[in-house]
């Protein structure tokens, strides 16, 4: 039946909504998928990009020159030098053995570097690169790459390693650097990514440890493209990271290389500070050791024989031991009670050899006595009996304080390894750390830098500077960094009575000028360069009332270890103090006889800046002298020809 025309019409109307409903839908979708398209290709393509690029490209760190090291007229202490190595990729050399094999018949290999290497190429991936051998020269790289052909997956690289050309001189005070280890990462919360670099080196001790974070500098990258696999297929593009910063001592290096061969084997320590700025001139610490023997990775036989001597030469004694400083001391208790208004310079005290405190008798060094005493005598003859009867007066207390104030007793902050405290103990310290209550005789032991007193040879330097110039000198290592001038260590007056520093600094210029003094023998006679100096001798070991009624054994009759220490202390010119001088030889038994020769000749290279004449030594030690200079500059010269220490 057919449809009338309204009845079609109706139908026709239904088909059309219908047909643009379903039509807008599609529309409607098409448009969404559209919004969507752009909006990944768009919007989200750098995002999208990152994400491919992850899959096929990798960042690397890049290790950055670090800061080299100089003293203060620009000579090289730390430098970075061509280190070449040999690596291999195990996937490229098929026959790892064969290949290790033909390598050893051209350069020498290690056994313990083969048996790391083997190591490490089964615990890696075989297109990873392996170090076979580091630290080669120019020769060995030579052979390999002229057999190149014939060692498949050898491959030769250059890198930085660390450079100390003044071998042993400057180990003490710079330091060495080394391959981070395990250890090293595990003292830090969250390690720096450039530590991770294989074989990177950090500084263990030392400056190079101290002042790690300026010398390292920051590391740079490389964008290398990898496959699935993660196999390197090319370098995309690098950006070097930033050198660490270049770094200057006060240190002069001609008058550290003269005091280190000086104390020559003995154990021993001297150090020259700068009264103007505090500056530390020389820091030598004996006998020491060569520092590139750590970076290249010292063997055990090596380390053994270090550690293993009684003296002690990986111990930093300059600022890390600490001693009794003996009659260096008395200065500190003589300006202690000079400042409390206690004594005069025409006060005297009677000395019999001895005196009796709480039933127990303290022992002047000279058995028969001194007699009647001032404070000028007690110096140049350095009596113990005035000092013992000068510290009951004045007490503990306010010598300690004194001694503080001096610079003893007080943790100095220079960037070196284990700098010590040292000690000036009190009452309050007594009880704190040894739970028991002072006594008097602890201020008698005390007042003559014996009993609980510690210094260290820096300290002592300090003490003697401050006396010199009555000013709170501090003692100055880092000259610059990246050429800024870093803050002097001048420092300003310490408030002490003028004249009693001058009786006090008197006293020392008799020591070493006065026919009587304990330094006479090590004086300097030039004009213009006189020096006031303080000797001291402070006992390792207790000596008994049997001992002193049968006659005390002599220092070169008792075994090394039992003999005392042997300390001198000096400032010179006198009348205008350029620099401040401190000695101290280990057992080496009389500060006056051991220590102020060594002192004497040290203040002297400083003063004249070199070699200085022979006129400024008494007549009597000219010859000595002379072949002493003779020996040295040999000695020099000697090792300026050694390429191995050559000083650019």
């Amino acid at each position: 039946m057919r449809r009338s025309p309204k009845d079609q019409e109706g139908a026709h109307r239904k088909l059309s909504r219908r047909a643009l409903l379903l039509g807008g839908m599609q529309l409607g979708l098409v448009g969404a998928l559209a919004a969507r398209m752009r909006y990944l290709q768009i919007d989200q393509a750098d995002q999208f990009r990152l994400l491919a690029e992850e899959n096929r490209i990798n960042i690397r760190l890049l290790a950055p020159a670090r800061g080299e090291i100089f003293d203060r007229n620009g000579r090289v202490l730390a430098h970075n030098s061509p280190s070449y190595r040999i690596i291999i990729v195990p996937e490229d050399a098929g026959d790892v053995e064969q290949v290790i094999g033909k390598l050893s018949e051209l350069i020498p290999l290690p056994p313990e570097d083969i048996e790391r290497a083997r190591t490490e190429i089964r615990r890696g991936r075989p297109f990873l690169p392996i170090t076979l051998a580091d630290q080669l020269n120019w020769e060995d790289i030579s052979k390999v790459a002229v057999n190149a052909p014939a060692l498949p997956g050898i491959t030769p690289e250059v890198g930085l390693t660390r450079i100390y050309p003044q071998l042993d001189d400057f180990a003490h005070v710079v330091g060495y650097v080394g391959p981070v280890s395990d250890y090293d990462l595990s003292k830090l919360e969250a390690p720096d990514p450039i530590l991770r670099i294989p074989r990177f080196q950090i500084g263990k001790v030392g400056f190079e440890a101290k002042r790690e974070d300026i010398l390292r500098g920051t590391a740079g990258a490389k964008r290398i493209e990898v496959n699935a696999g993660g196999r390197v297929m090319r370098e995309l593009d690098r950006k070097e990271g930033q050198a660490g910063a270049d770094m200057q001592l006060a240190v002069d290096t001609e008058l550290q290389n003269y005091a280190q061969a000086r104390l020559g084997k003995e154990s021993a320590a001297v150090v020259v500070m700068d009264c103007e700025n505090g500056d530390l001139r020389a820091i030598a610490s004996a006998p020491s050791f060569d520092p590139n023997q750590f970076v290249r990775g010292i063997s055990v036989a090596d380390y053994r024989m270090l550690t293993d001597d009684p003296y002690r030469p990986l111990a930093n004694k300059t600022v890390q031991g600490t001693y009794p400083p003996g009659s260096t001391f008395k200065m500190v208790t003589s300006l202690a009670a000079l400042e409390e208004g206690l004594i005069g310079p025409e006060d005297t005290v009677y000395c019999p050899g001895h005196l009796e405190v709480s039933g127990r008798r303290f022992h002047c060094w000279k058995r028969a006595g001194h007699g009647h005493v001032d404070l000028n005598t007690s110096l140049k003859q350095s009596c113990d009996v005035y000092y013992y009867d000068l510290a009951i007066k004045v007490g503990i207390d306010k010598i300690s304080a004194m001694a503080n104030r001096l610079g003893l007793g007080v943790r100095h902050d220079l960037p070196m390894s284990a700098v010590a405290s040292g000690l000036a103990p009190n009452r309050d310290w007594k009880s704190r750390v040894k739970g028991q209550e002072w006594l008097v005789g602890d201020t008698v032991n005390a007042s003559i830098g014996q009993g609980f007193m510690l210094a260290s040879p820096l300290q002592l330097a300090v003490m003697t500077a401050r006396l010199a110039t009555g000013r709170d000198l501090s003692p100055r290592l880092i000259k610059s960094i990246d050429g800024i001038e870093q803050p002097s260590g001048a420092g300003e007056s310490l408030g002490l009575n003028e004249n009693n520093l001058r009786m006090v600094r008197r006293g020392m210029y008799s020591v070493s000028n006065d026919r009587r003094g304990t330094g006479y023998r090590s004086r300097i006679i030039a004009e213009g360069m006189r020096m006031g100096g303080k000797s001291g001798t402070s006992q390792v070991r207790n000596i008994t009332a049997a001992e002193r009624a049968a006659g005390v054994i002599r220092n070169k009759d008792l075994p090394w270890e039992r003999r005392d220490h042997a300390l001198y202390v000096c400032f010179a010119p006198f009348d205008d103090p350029k620099f401040a001088v401190s000695v101290i030889v280990e057992h080496g038994g009389g500060g006056s006889s051991v220590a102020a020769p060594i002192a004497r000749d040290v203040m002297l290279q400083a003063l004249y800046d070199g070699t200085p004449p022979l006129e400024a030594y008494p007549k009597g030690d000219r010859k000595r002298i002379k072949a002493q200079q003779d020996r040295l500059a040999r000695e020099r010269a000697k090792r300026a020809e050694n390429p191995d220490s050559d000083r650019a």
